[in-house]
């Protein structure tokens, strides 16, 4: 099945019943019939059962018993909490091949027991990659469990009363964990706040409260482009999308919601034309990845039917289209809230036109229909173009300047049409110390170029500007200062598509010239061309620049004074 394609049709056929018999079998809480979109979510966590009772201990003489391993064969409590977490939205679910599964029920309750013995005496658990005794990783899965909990309570499965108090166990212990444990980052403060207000509805308690209270106390932490902190458009910008709006809804705080819809009205230009979301800007780990749209789904569909917006209806029907099934990971946002199976309202145009800055981003967006660039400060990849769905995701551009001639700038800066990044570089030399710093052990470590004057100082400046054409974009590259020093710009294309105009550099991967007039490179039916080339040398690992990345680059070289317009169409 195609990944990208939203599944309505075909993967539906199992599971497509008439409105009429499933409203006769859905029990209470599901008085109202279950749309098709949320019916090939069912379909798809079945399959996640299956697999992750796969990975699950059985043997009960094993002390790991209940626990699952992780791709690495490390049993841990994200692994095991998941089969619980999945598990609930099966037994919940009429449509479910494990709808009140006794036998999976078993399989959960098992891993609740083996969730209990890991927990430390503190209530928390680790996040075996990175964190020990972690507060916030214990918000993450107590959050999720405690959706779990209320959809188990409510399936009807026979024997569930019997599970239910092994998983309260385990959430209350985590509830004192997050009733008074530290955090790493700026959206732990608000998992861990969600994760209590979750508790909160379970189980009153004014430390919960009190907790959240402190934490909200600090303020949500987005600038005025409507961002949050991180800048993390692919993980945790969303998932703080989310979290707020659990917070606002468990607490009755709707002025939280203002954030998220600052944060979703920002995220619509940051939208690729293939559906993809501009990554360049982020502060985490997802920086520069290739990301679609999923975790904005919930977002958008509670504030799409909660604000009757257009707007929100239309990013939903665009990530059904390009995201649909990765949407799943969040059924259980789906299934205790059975306010968002309403139909969205009528959709309005998204923004596709535009040039849009960003400046505590230091970003800018460039979009016109089926094209778009973005450049970017303080990044050593500055210039992203894409054409549907051939990809140019990143242009650099370095030289082997005393071992520090990566380009880089701080600012971006707007002048009319034409954007403008600069960087400049010095490279000294050291006179001898005046003797009376000189130490008598000689230790060249005591004796810091700080303490010496500087001679013959040599001075590279760099600026780039950029700028749109009636075909796409324009890149002028030009360098004043020291002479002769061998430079290179980078163009970085996403792997599968094909050459054309290039010539291959012997001795490596994937590296290529474009020694003169125009190249193209295109995947599918889509097509960028570029150019014009220059190749005055075949050194393309210049010293001090960043290593090649694991992509077609095709590279322009020169020397000092540099000076090369490049057009992208």
């Amino acid at each position: 099945m195609d990944r990208r394609q939203f599944v309505t049709s075909s993967a539906l056929a199992v599971c497509a019943l008439q409105a009429v018999s499933l409203t006769k079998i859905l029990p209470k809480t599901y008085s109202t019939a279950m749309p098709d979109w949320l019916l090939a979510m069912i379909v798809q966590n079945d399959l996640g059962i299956e697999s992750l009772r796969s990975y699950q201990v059985r043997d009960s003489g094993n002390v790991a018993f209940g626990g699952l391993k992780d791709g690495y064969d490390i049993l841990n409590p994200h692994s095991t909490a998941a089969i619980i977490q999945a598990g609930a939205c099966g037994l919940s679910s009429p449509t479910s091949k494990f709808y009140r599964s006794t036998a999976l029920l078993a399989d959960m309750n098992a891993a609740a027991l083996y969730l209990i013995k890991t927990q430390h005496e503190d209530g928390t658990i680790d996040l075996l990659s990175t964190n020990f005794h972690s507060t916030p990783d214990t918000g993450f899965i107590v959050k999720r469990l405690a959706m779990s909990y209320t959809l188990m309570e409510k399936s009807g499965t026979p024997g569930v009363e019997k599970v239910l108090p092994n998983l309260k166990t385990f959430l209350i212990r985590g509830g004192e964990a997050l009733s008074r444990g530290g955090i790493h980052t700026p959206n732990h403060r608000w998992v861990v706040s969600a994760a209590l207000t979750k508790l909160n509805e379970l189980w009153p308690n004014p430390k919960y409260a009190a907790r959240i209270e402190q934490w909200l106390g600090e303020h949500i932490d987005m600038d005025k482009d409507g961002q949050y902190n991180e800048k993390s458009t692919f993980i945790y910008s969303s998932l703080t999308d989310r979290l707020l709006i659990t917070v606002a809804k468990g607490l009755k705080k709707p002025e939280l919601l203002d954030y998220v819809r600052k944060n979703l009205n920002m995220t619509m230009f940051y939208v690729h034309p293939n559906g993809e979301v501009v990554t360049d800007a982020s502060g985490r780990q997802d920086k520069a990845v290739i990301g679609t749209l999923e975790n904005y789904y919930y977002p958008y569909r509670f504030l799409a039917i909660k604000d009757n917006s257009g707007e929100y209806a239309a990013m939903c029907r665009l990530i059904e289209k390009t995201a649909g099934p990765k949407t799943g990971a969040f059924i259980d946002y789906f299934l205790t809230d059975p306010s968002l199976w309403v139909d969205l309202t009528a959709e309005k145009p998204l923004p596709v036109s535009y040039v849009k800055t960003f400046p505590n981003s230091g970003l800018v967006r460039i979009r016109r229909n089926n094209w778009d660039s973005t450049l970017i400060a303080n990044n050593p990849v500055w210039f992203t173009f894409m054409k549907g769905t051939a990809v140019l995701q990143g242009v650099r551009f370095a030289s082997s300047f005393f071992g520090k001639g990566q380009f880089q700038s701080e600012k971006l800066t707007e002048s009319g049409k034409t954007w403008t990044l600069t960087q400049k570089l010095d490279g000294p030399y050291y006179q001898p110390l005046p003797k009376e710093k000189i130490k008598a052990d000689g230790d060249w470590e005591k004796m810091p170029k700080t303490d010496r004057q500087q001679s013959e100082v040599q001075i590279l400046e760099t600026t780039i500007q950029i700028k749109e054409t009636s075909e796409g974009m324009e890149i002028e590259i030009m360098t004043k200062g020291t002479e002769r020093v061998p430079a290179a710009l980078e163009l970085i294309f996403r792997p599968g598509g094909t050459l054309k105009g290039v010539s291959k550099i012997e001795n490596t991967k994937d590296s290529w010239l474009l020694k003169n007039g125009t190249g193209s490179y295109s995947f599918g039916t889509d097509t960028i061309s570029f150019g014009p080339g220059l190749a005055l040398h075949k050194n393309v690992a210049l010293r001090g620049a960043l290593p090649a990345m694991e992509a077609p680059t095709v590279f322009i070289t020169g020397f000092t004074p540099f000076k090369h317009v490049i057009r992208f169409q």
